[in-house]
């Protein structure tokens, strides 16, 4: 398997920038989790598509900023996973949520799209707890960008 992390535009008009930069930090991050890269897939799209795949999928019927699918697989050395997955990322929901919290647009990007490697990598954030761990490593890694 290969280990690439890809980025996709569906039927969205939107242009990242930094991919490059980007791409190092996500596998800097995996591998400060001590789990190996596999294959990764960002779709960026619109609230509309992905609140399609969110009632589809999920029997949710809300917006929301990313929905990530796990395909990662273990390793039989040190418990380590190799981290796969494709991640849907509103572009409609990351403009409203930054404007909403008085942030750059590029910061709550990169704080969703760590957000869904985190989710891979097996943290939750349905529980308070959970929640405040997951923010906390989300603030870790996006202060080592």
């Amino acid at each position: 398997m290969r280990a690439e992390i890809n980025f996709i535009n569906e039927k969205v008009k939107f242009r990242l920038t930094g991919r490059k930069q980007l791409k190092q930090w996500i596998r800097a991050t995996i591998e400060m989790e001590k789990q190996a890269l596999g294959t990764i897939c960002y779709i960026f799209c619109s609230d509309q598509y992905l609140l399609e795949i969110n009632k589809n999928y999920l029997n949710h019927n809300y917006y929301t900023d990313i929905l990530t699918f796990d395909y990662s697989e273990s390793l039989t050395k040190n418990k380590e996973k190799r981290i796969c997955g494709d991640m849907y990322i509103s572009i409609d929901r990351i403009k409203e949520n930054a404007a909403s919290r008085s942030i750059p647009f590029e910061t709550e990007l990169k704080r969703v799209m760590i957000h869904g490697v985190l989710h891979l990598i097996g943290y939750k954030d349905k529980k308070l707890l959970d929640k405040k761990e997951m923010r906390r490593k989300e603030n870790l890694y996006l202060e080592s960008l």
